[in-house]
């Protein structure tokens, strides 16, 4: 599903994209251009067609601009993805907006964050065709590592160990939202839903599959297709494994109180 990668720009253009040191404004009789407006038409784009579909030409058009007058603010594709995620990211609610006592303490910070990125996600899906092993070091990326860092900030972690528990979570945000998307899409691209796709194979699979030789397959197979009405439910899916996710969290914390100072 990854088309693009972050990192893949010129470092000192990207970061001076990231971060707005010397952008260029508009030249007299020229039409109102910037990074922002750039950028914010890539989203566009990419939120209607997909990351695929992203060029420098398209953007262009939507801008009703020439393609080249795009290069005077932004190098080129790569550097504009690094710039495109960053953005969004700050969509997310900065350090100040997330609530320091919410109910239920780190567990439930953790829980907000999580609903926050799923929603984000949800929002902007070409997202997740962005691999960012090498994430843009942009102002909203580093705000938001710095706010679900927090989350956990002072309950007995270790630096590493709060950096691993953000990792964990985001993770399997991603993943989660993943298999939602990729859901979502199969039945727009199909034209079918997960029941009519199961009834149309019900028929021939009665006929070919013999519960008796994969009976537990059988069994639970039929009380999840039937508990969720489809073969996959992804509020469920979401809901079921943050928790999960969220009690290992939990025995690891309390592991290192036990433990005590190392």
């Amino acid at each position: 599903m990854t088309t693009e990668y972050t990192g893949r720009g010129d470092p000192a253009r990207s970061l001076a994209l990231l971060w707005r040191t010397g952008e260029r404004s508009s030249r007299k009789g020229k039409p109102d251009l910037s990074v922002d407006r750039i950028v914010r038409a890539a989203i566009e784009v990419a939120d209607a067609e997909g990351l695929a579909a992203l060029s420098m030409r398209k953007v262009a058009e939507r801008l009703g601009v020439g393609t080249m007058s795009l290069y005077t603010y932004v190098p080129g594709k790569a550097e504009l993805v690094d710039v495109m995620l960053d953005t969004v990211y700050g969509e997310l609610p900065r350090p100040e907006d997330l609530p320091a006592d919410v109910a239920g303490s780190w567990r439930a910070r953790l829980e907000l964050i999580a609903r926050d990125y799923r929603v984000l996600y949800h929002r902007h899906p070409w997202m997740l065709q962005v691999g960012t092993s090498r994430p843009p070091l942009g102002p909203n990326v580093t705000a938001v590592y710095d706010y679900t860092l927090r989350a956990v900030d002072g309950i007995g972690l270790e630096d590493t160990e709060m950096d691993a528990v953000v990792t964990l979570l985001t993770g399997f945000v991603n993943g989660a939202v993943r298999g939602a998307v990729e859901a979502e899409q199969v039945e727009r691209l199909t034209g079918m839903t997960d029941e009519q796709w199961w009834w149309a194979h019900a028929p021939f699979l009665s006929k070919v599959l013999d519960p008796g030789r994969y009976p537990t397959a059988a069994r639970v197979g039929a009380a999840a297709g039937e508990a969720h009405n489809a073969a996959f439910d992804p509020e469920h899916a979401f809901t079921f494994g943050l928790a999960r996710v969220l009690d290992g969290v939990e025995v690891f914390v309390r592991s290192r109180s036990a433990s005590g100072p190392s």
